[in-house]
């Protein structure tokens, strides 16, 4: 693998942004996967998948950090949540190689699309948290929706993890978007993890390269953090729809391209 000074300059620019990305709503993978792939054309997928881990798990680790310093999180949906999100990210990572995510695209475009027109057409989800959805039904429903579901998506795919987290906090258990982040980057943590894990363990994982990028990473987060916190709810729904538009976009642009 190689690569100049210029294309590495613009892969630690794209780390930082990615990091800025995932700690307010979660996506930064649509950022930086795309830059490393374009960087290095002849280098397999699984590895800049795992790079990306690597870089990813320390800007939501430390996203999670200034979180949780700064709010009070709901521990019955959190760490059972990132729990199994580590287990379902594991067996994600492991299929990476036998699922076409060609076959999946098109179903992660549908809920998208309905996140999008959910989040627009209702402005006050997630604007206030609502307390009385945190039954335990609806506790049980988020952790198996959030952890399981979602966790196993991210090993498998990756791109908009944060961001679906954030929606199945808001809607199933009533937090609000600035709670749902927080929360978010504990079970992002999680399912990073997991992922990381199985790329280790087969090879997958470019160290020198993906600690580079962490590090920047862990300074676009930190921003992102103290911003979010600061700014609320408002800043939170509108980064998020520019992030889910941006997502429906570039895997729209997939599909036709994969379809010519």
């Amino acid at each position: 693998m190689d690569a100049g000074l210029d294309v590495i300059a613009l892969l630690l620019v794209a780390a930082a942004a990615a990091g800025w990305i995932d700690a307010v709503v979660g996506g930064g993978g649509l950022l930086l996967l795309p830059a490393l792939l374009v960087a290095f054309p002849g280098t397999p997928v699984a590895q800049l998948l795992g790079t990306n881990k690597l870089a990813a798990i320390f800007g939501t680790s430390s996203a999670a950090l200034t979180y949780a310093r700064g709010l009070r999180l709901e521990p019955r949906i959190v760490w059972p949540t990132a729990g199994l999100a580590l287990l379902g990210a594991g067996g994600g990572a492991a299929l990476a190689g036998s699922i076409s995510s060609d076959a999946l695209r098109p179903i992660v475009m549908v809920v998208l699309a309905v996140v999008l027109v959910l989040v627009v057409a209702r402005p006050t989800i997630g604007a206030v948290a609502d307390p009385s959805r945190l039954t335990p039904n609806r506790i049980v429903a988020a952790v198996l929706l959030a952890g399981a579901g979602v966790g196993f998506y991210d090993g498998i795919i990756g791109p908009g993890t944060g961001t679906f987290l954030i929606i199945a906090l808001t809607t199933v258990t009533g937090l609000d978007f600035v709670s749902a982040s927080a929360s978010a980057k504990i079970v992002n943590t999680a399912t990073n993890l997991g992922a990381l894990a199985v790329f280790a363990w087969h090879g997958n994982v470019l160290w020198l390269l993906g600690l580079g990028l962490a590090a920047c990473n862990v300074v676009g987060a930190q921003v992102g953090a103290h911003m979010a916190l600061r700014r609320g709810t408002g800043f939170v729904r509108v980064v998020l729809v520019v992030v889910v538009v941006a997502l429906l976009v570039r895997m729209g642009w997939e599909q036709v391209a994969g379809a010519l």
